[in-house]
């Protein structure tokens, strides 16, 4: 077993001591970028030894311009005839791919694939990864659509070369939600804490300590994805979703309390501990300054014991502060917020996307 090396820094050497020698050798005036981007752990920093049982090795993205696609199927061939068997001891040659991703990406090729090396135009790259076309205005509706996990796959990773330019203004113009479309997610987020905040302890105190914990988890998830908007980072699909958010800055007064949440045994710790992150969380949301300051102290539902934040306030604050026409429509009704604030299904991203543009726009 050859001694692990990131994924970023094997294909990082993989294309500048491999790849890149021999497309210069036989396209000299081709001008394109190279970066590992999208899917897989190593895009992301958090491949570690566990991650080279399967379908690991160098790899990484030649985007060419527009007018260079013709040349696609001969860089493909060049690599495929030219690549060593092994790179730093790690197989070139990969199984083909099975994420339905890749499938697209990847050309047919009449034997077996050779290497990862996959050559595509940035517009064809975004097209397969968020389902957009870049040639289209970039609406308010269509960052609604956009997964965050996808949007992060996109921005995150590492561009060795970028000879065009292309490649680096299209992760400039993700790198973030627009301003109002990013109060309009805030609001929803503190939304969605608002209508559940006070039913945790409710089921709790009515007996269904299974139900209470249920609520209580959701709201921790809640809070997590609040933390990932309020920092302006986008968060990763389940596998990374709590190694990423260990990350944040907030998770080192944040994570004992959220944990401490999910471990408890009655509802009463329960409601406590999600007090006291609630706190933490107002003062994040008034520190940014993004909105009108609000009490970042709890205090009772009604005249029930129950201590919360009282999430809406703070959804209605920020929806004060929208200016977009387009964005002020949408939350003039149901905060619903993006894809992923209303629903966690893997599949529905890839397969609803119209659908969603529709319901949106």
């Amino acid at each position: 077993m050859p001694i692990f090396v990131s994924g970023l820094e094997l294909s990082r050497r993989f294309f500048h001591e491999a790849v890149r020698p021999l497309v210069t050798s036989v396209f000299p005036d081709l001008r394109y970028a190279a970066a590992l981007l999208g899917q897989g752990s190593e895009v992301l920093g958090f491949d570690n030894e566990l991650s080279v049982d399967h379908d690991w090795g160098p790899r990484l993205f030649i985007l060419l311009q527009e007018e260079d696609i013709g040349q696609r199927d001969e860089i493909g061939d060049l690599l495929s005839h030219s690549l060593p068997e092994t790179f730093a001891a790690y197989p070139v040659s990969f199984p083909a791919p099975v994420e339905p991703r890749m499938r697209v990406m990847t050309r047919p090729l009449a034997g077996p694939i050779k290497h990862r090396v996959i050559a595509i135009t940035v517009r064809d790259f975004v097209r397969v990864q968020l389902g957009y076309d870049l040639t289209q205005p970039l609406e308010a509706a269509d960052w609604l659509t956009f997964r965050s996990h996808l949007l992060g796959e996109l921005v995150a990773g590492e561009v060795y070369q970028d000879e065009v330019g292309e490649l680096t203004a299209v992760r400039a113009r993700f790198a973030w939600y627009p301003h109002d479309v990013w109060l309009y997610l805030l609001a929803c987020g503190w939304q969605r804490i608002g209508q559940e905040e006070h039913l945790m302890p409710r089921a709790g105190s009515g007996g269904d300590e299974l139900g209470s914990a249920l609520i209580g988890s959701r709201l921790v998830r809640d809070i997590m994805n609040l933390c990932f908007l309020l920092e302006r980072q986008y968060a990763p699909y389940p596998k990374w979703f709590g190694t990423a958010f260990g990350r944040l800055r907030s998770a080192p007064e944040l994570a004992p309390l959220l944990w401490r949440a999910e471990i408890a045994s009655t509802w009463s710790e329960r409601s406590e501990a999600l007090a006291q992150a609630y706190e933490v969380l107002a003062r994040l949301q008034n520190k940014l300054g993004v909105c009108r300051a609000l009490p970042s102290t709890v205090s009772r539902f009604y005249d029930r014991p129950f201590p919360v934040i009282h999430g809406g306030r703070f959804a209605q604050a920020l929806v004060a502060q929208i200016a977009d026409p387009a964005v002020r429509q949408l939350a003039a009704g149901r905060l619903t917020g993006n894809i992923d604030q209303w629903s966690d299904n893997t599949d529905i991203g890839g397969v609803a996307r119209e659908k969603l543009r529709q319901l949106y726009g």
